[in-house]
This record gives structure tokens, sequence and C-alpha cells, in this order.
């Protein structure tokens, strides 16, 4: 299966020289490093274009490319999206394989904590780049694809375009119906969906919907939502500002695995700070969030309905990166 997607281009260099490989390729930096590799900032030596190479290391040949991998160029040969990032190519040599990514400038955590760019006071910028998100997630789930790991991290932009592109799928998997069970690992912490934190195993795609939500509140307020430094922190101050979920809002969050009966009774604010912080958001960016905050996954709304909310339907001309006519 591995053979039909990546290009062999071994000959002539020695397994240890992973630069060597790249002989089309021109490294200028590291751009970063998880737990699937690295990633570098490249130039391509015939054309001059600019690429990110994420380098995913594969320790012993016999156990061949991590699935991880697999995983991720099988899903993304499904995406051609606007707001999807776009693999142009997969190298591969025993010691290593190479996905060569389009290059945007910086990924939105890195955009939200640089004051100078202006962030998304905007209103037309916010709804557009909220747009934007939700459009390349509903799209990825019409491809029946779960990201799982949706973060301001994950997000890049094309500051100059203004667009931004979903990114790293690497956690990514094709989902199934009826459900089956998947592990709670996912989705880094502060964006985490309720019931993954409780203990459901068998999740869909409300999970990416409530992280959208919590990024989009990033992209109004510059700071997280949820910053919790555990899973019962990051549950807390979910509670706080949504309310202690209970069996009459959620049926059957009681019987979660990890929900206790002893958590501490708070009551909803109505995402009140959330409105102090962002005024650009007004009354219909609120309601776009308590959507992808409902408790229940059954009543969260799909990303589909999402792209018809008054907060994008309403905008006033068209929204900054968004090819066409305007929403409404």
């Amino acid at each position: 299966m591995l053979d039909l997607m990546v290009e062999d281009v071994t000959n002539g260099i020695a397994d240890h020289d992973d630069r060597g490989v790249l002989s089309r390729y021109c490294l200028l930096e590291k751009l970063g490093e998880g737990t699937y590799g690295k990633v570098y900032k490249a130039k391509h030596n015939e054309t001059g274009r600019h690429y990110a190479l994420k380098e995913i290391p594969i320790q012993y040949e016999d156990e061949g490319v991590p699935s991880t991998a697999i995983r991720e160029v099988s899903l993304l040969k499904e995406c051609d999206h606007p707001n999807v990032i776009r693999l142009h190519e997969v190298l591969s040599v025993p010691s290593a394989l190479y996905l060569v990514f389009e290059s945007l400038d910086m990924d939105l955590r890195m955009y939200l904590k640089n004051p100078s760019l202006g962030g998304f006071r905007d209103p037309g910028w916010l709804r557009s780049g909220a747009y934007q998100c939700v459009s390349g997630i509903d799209f990825c789930h019409g491809k029946r694809i779960l990201h799982r790991d949706l973060k301001p991290q994950n997000v890049l932009i094309d500051v100059k375009n203004s667009r931004l592109k979903l990114a790293d799928f690497g956690l990514a998997r094709a989902f199934s119906v009826p459900l089956r069970a998947y592990t709670h690992e996912v989705v880094t912490l502060w964006y985490r969906a309720p019931e993954i934190l409780l203990g459901m195993s068998k999740y869909a795609t409300p999970v990416d919907v409530w992280s959208l939500g919590c990024i989009v509140a990033e992209m109004a307020t510059a700071k997280a939502l949820f910053p919790g430094d555990s899973e019962i922190d990051t549950l807390f101050r979910i509670f706080r500002v949504l309310g202690t979920p209970t069996d009459e809002v959620w049926p059957g969050v009681s019987s979660l695995r990890d929900f206790k009966l002893e958590f501490p009774k708070w009551r909803d604010t109505e995402l009140a700070e959330v409105a102090a912080d962002a005024p650009t958001l007004g009354v219909e960016g609120i309601d776009l969030l308590k959507n992808c905050f409902r408790y229940n996954p059954a009543l969260r709304l799909s990303a589909r309905r999402l792209l018809q909310a008054p907060f994008f339907t309403n905008a006033e001309g068209p929204l900054p990166g968004i090819d066409g006519p305007d929403l409404r």
C-alpha cells in the first residue's frame, strides 16, 4: 500500500544522510518538533518555492513506516480544499519519511501572540477566520475524516491572502457508522471535548466541533478559554463557564466512566466573560459558540450547519480570504 503512496528517491543516497535524500530541496530552518518528528522550512532548488517538510523517523527498518504516517498520507490524499493544507509530495528513504507540504507564514498561535499583527480585532476578519476553520472541518467530515487534534498550532495562516488552513493530520482517522471505540488520548487538553475528558470512547465529529468553538473563542479574545493543567482542571474550567452537566441536559452523562456525582455544581454563565472580552463576537458570535459547546454531542451542531449560522450569513459584505460572492 505504501509503495503506491511514496516516491523512492534513495538511489545513490546514504541512509544516514537525511539531507542528501532531499537533493531537490534546501533545508532553511527547523520550524518545530513534535511527537511524530521534525518540521523544516525548505526551498525547492529548481523552482525556488518554499515548502514545509515533515520528517517522520523510521526507527527500525523491519517495522516499516509508522501507521500514523500512513494514515496521514492516505487521508490527505483525499483532501483538496482551500482551507486544508495541501500535501505536495511524499519522499521516502529507509531512515525516514518526508511529507512535503505547501508553506504558510505561521500558525494561529504565533499569530495571536504577535500584537503587531493586529489579531482578529476587525469583525470581518474574525468572521472570515472562523468561517474558514469551520469550512475546512466540514470538508473533512464530508470525507468521513475526524481531525481529532484541532488547536491553534494546527491552523496555519497565509497573512497576505487572509487564508487559514487546517494542518497536522497525524492523529486524524477515518470514521465509520456505526461508531467504533477510539482512544480518548486525543486532542490537546485545552481543546478536548468533555465527552472525551469524561471517558467516552465512542465519539465522532462533535469532538472536532467542540475544538472549533475553543479556537474561535481564542481568536476573539486572544487567550485560551479552558487552559487546564490536567484533565480534571480542564473539566472544572469548562463547568465553571458552561455549568456542571446533568442527565437532564446531557442524558447519560452521570454514567460516563469519569463522571463523579460529587463534582461541584456550577451554573451556566452564558459565556458572559467571553462576550465582555470580545465585543466583536456580538450576540451572533456568542450564539455560534453556544452551538459548538452543547454538552450533549448529539445536539452539538455539525460543521455544515454552523456554516449557515447568522454570524456568517449576516456578515456585511465579502469576508477577506474567502473566494466568490459574500455569504449572504
